[in-house]
């Protein structure tokens, strides 16, 4: 294992030695905070992931959870549940510091495509979840999954941890309102006279300052403090949240910091909501396939990605850019995407906000345990974990982002023939908003670049499968049409 330290396991305790704590050059401290600044991180999932799924009425009119109504609690309580579930099975089967949690993109995926179908319930639409799951997990068994892993050139990994540095940094400028849409522009400069502007940049300036001067548990220092002030401005000017219908322009991006209490008894009632064969029964076999595999690729390689960044980060890759217990992540990951399903939360992925927790020091599965935990609790403690919102997690990205950038100079740019799949990888990735789409940009341009030099026979096969496959997922839109 590349990049660890060898040190005597006497006298250390039974969780160091489980989880390699001091052999990695960490500390519980380091754990313990980084497994929380992971967590703060990625905590505007259990908010938004019920805004996303539990909004949209299926195919039947029904909201998730069978009513004629949202029920956001019911579904927030899920998401939360089978978050840390799965964060804690990846400490501890996978010994690796990310967290994972219902994946952005693909509850989107869900929702819009699949559980709106005429007849499709949610049921159904979840019963696809487990499905693609189940089909990830046989190709992590059988060797696939880890295979293309390790048929992916070590510069081209280098460019995908490097591409979801500025994927994450533009997640965090615009999660905090500093980047809009523009006015005849894709993006633009944000307003910046507003109190919850103020507390991005005060959180972005406190991170940095305090990131310089090598303070343990600046991440973490700087979350809480963004917080605190958000919360002060929030119960003093009543700021609120900027509303979907475009009013409250000047408020908090998602969720406003107010105070509503402690402990919020969860309704776990989503738990096995799902139909495994439901929607063969509502749509053609052939379309079912195709909504399978659109979820699968996208599950499938933004995985690698992240677990790519996350392992960089930690200084965990060996010399060919793999991290430890590769396979036991991907077999985790795999059942994230079933439980998803079977939590009916939408399929739950590897995130790249792990990097943050990264970034505060942590190393081993310790730290996704702590992580774990605090979804766990955050299934009782909702309203505690409304405070934290966009704008005091966002500089926390911003500078992980900045952290992952240093990496680019592990590419040789002079060779044309990495550098330009490389280039193509890092800024898709940002401009499309896909790790997906990233990799699949690169992959492509790897092999029609050996391709035009004649050197076919430098391609290894499984990126032959993986860039055709990309191919057919980026044309996967008209090909639906046709066959429709």
């Amino acid at each position: 294992m590349a990049n660890q330290t060898s040190a005597p396991t006497e006298g250390l305790s039974a969780i160091d030695r489980f989880f390699q704590i001091t052999q990695r050059g960490s500390s519980m401290g380091a754990e313990v905070r980084g497994g929380l600044v992971t967590f703060f991180a990625m905590s505007y999932i259990v908010v938004l992931n019920p805004l996303i799924i539990g909004t949209v009425p299926d195919g039947t009119g029904q909201f998730l959870g069978g009513g004629d109504a949202p029920n956001l609690g019911m579904v927030a309580a899920a998401t939360a549940l089978i978050a840390g579930i799965v964060t804690i099975a990846m400490g501890v089967f996978a010994n690796f510091p990310i967290g994972l949690a219902a994946g952005l993109g693909l509850n989107a995926v869900v929702a819009y495509s699949i559980a709106g179908l005429p007849e499709m319930t949610w049921a159904d639409a979840m019963g696809l979840v487990v499905i693609e799951g189940l089909i990830i997990l046989v190709l992590v068994l059988t060797g696939f999954r880890e295979a293309v892993f390790n048929a992916v050139p070590v510069e081209l990994k280098t460019a995908i941890s490097v591409g979801i540095g500025l994927f994450i940094s533009l997640i965090g400028l615009v999660n905090a309102g500093f980047v809009v849409p523009g006015d005849g522009t894709p993006v633009a400069l944000g307003n910046l006279a507003t109190w919850p502007m103020l507390v991005f940049v005060v959180g972005l300036v406190l991170t940095i300052v305090l990131w310089v001067r090598r303070i343990r548990g600046a991440l973490l220092i700087a979350i809480l403090t963004a917080t605190a002030l958000a919360v002060v401005l929030e119960n003093t000017l009543s700021i609120g949240a900027k509303a979907p219908d475009g009013s409250n322009p000047t408020g908090f991006n998602l969720n406003a910091p107010a105070f509503s209490g402690v402990v919020e008894v969860p309704d776990f009632g989503l738990l096995g909501q799902f139909s495994l064969l439901g929607s063969f029964d509502k749509i053609a076999a052939v379309s079912v396939a195709l909504l399978v595999f659109s979820l699968l690729l996208a599950d499938f390689f933004d995985t690698m990605g992240t677990m790519v960044a996350v392992g960089a980060e930690a200084k965990l890759l060996d010399e060919k850019g793999n991290p430890p217990q590769a396979r036991a992540i991907l077999v985790v990951d795999s059942f994230g995407a079933i439980a998803g399903g079977a939590g009916s939360v939408s399929s739950n992925t590897a995130y790249v906000e792990s990097t943050t927790g990264v970034g505060e020091g942590a190393k081993t599965g310790f730290a996704s345990v702590v992580t774990g935990a605090a979804f766990l609790l955050a299934t009782f403690l909702s309203p505690l974990v409304a405070l934290v919102p966009y704008e005091a997690a966002a500089p926390a990205l911003v500078l992980v982002g900045f952290l992952m950038m240093a990496q680019v100079a592990g590419i040789n740019w002079r060779n044309m023939e990495i550098a330009i799949p490389a280039f193509l990888t890092m800024i898709i990735m940002p401009f499309t908003y896909s790790i997906a789409d990233g990799i699949g940009a690169g992959f492509i341009a790897f092999v029609v670049i050996k391709l035009a030099l004649g050197k076919v026979r430098r391609i290894h096969p499984l990126m032959w499968v993986s860039s055709l496959l990309f191919v057919v997922y980026f044309l996967l839109e008209p090909i639906q049409d046709a066959l429709s």
